[in-house]
């Protein structure tokens, strides 16, 4: 059994006031325009992809996804002209 928590009325001591610095929940709510395709992946890589998206309990396409976004962002665009 769990040790109960006895609250007391003494003074906190000094206390600052800290400006709000979490993002609104609009700013959380990724929503990136998305383009629909069809990919032929080898079946080594989708069975990869599923067994570490189980293991993390989060969709394998969207691990996906996020692989490639990442592999995008570390590669600077080039200007073709």
């Amino acid at each position: 059994m769990k040790k109960k928590i006895r609250y007391t009325d003494e003074p906190l001591g000094d206390v600052r006031i800290v400006d709000d610095f979490l993002p609104s929940p609009g700013e959380l709510a990724f929503n990136e325009e998305q383009v629909k395709v069809t990919i032929g992946l080898s079946k080594n890589s989708v069975d990869f992809f599923k067994k570490q998206a189980k293991k993390h309990r989060t969709p394998y396409q969207k691990m996906i996804r996020r692989l490639l976004d990442l592999y995008v962002a570390h590669h600077p665009k080039r200007s073709t002209g």
